[in-house]
């Protein structure tokens, strides 16, 4: 990848958040969820999210991420994703997400 600049990085905003609602997304070409967000004073933002290998619904309620909020809206079949969930990617090519390693407020920047 090429190098970009601190400037340019600081044009990414990250923030935390908490999993509200997650439910399976059937319209989706690749196996995904919908994830209800809260981002705190930035409110609530919706996402896909291709994490079904580690993850159920039911365990992501109340889990915390760290998610890019900045990108516009991208339609995907029927629903607009309104954020980008961030997570590693194992050798494996299974998504684990990035998390606070312990509990923060909701819609913290990430620096």
């Amino acid at each position: 990848m090429a190098e970009i600049t601190f400037d340019t990085f600081l044009q990414t905003d990250m923030r935390t958040g908490t999993i509200l609602e997650a439910v399976v997304f059937e319209n989706a070409r690749k196996p995904a969820y919908q994830l209800t967000i809260d981002f705190g004073s930035l409110g609530i933002k919706r996402s896909s999210a291709q994490i079904t290998d580690h993850y159920t619904p039911e365990s992501l309620i109340g889990q915390q991420v760290i998610a890019v909020v900045n990108f516009p809206p991208k339609q995907i079949a029927n629903f607009f994703s309104e954020c980008l969930v961030l997570g590693s990617v194992d050798a494996d090519g299974k998504v684990v997400l990035l998390q606070p390693e312990r509990k923060v407020e909701n819609g913290l920047r990430i620096a």
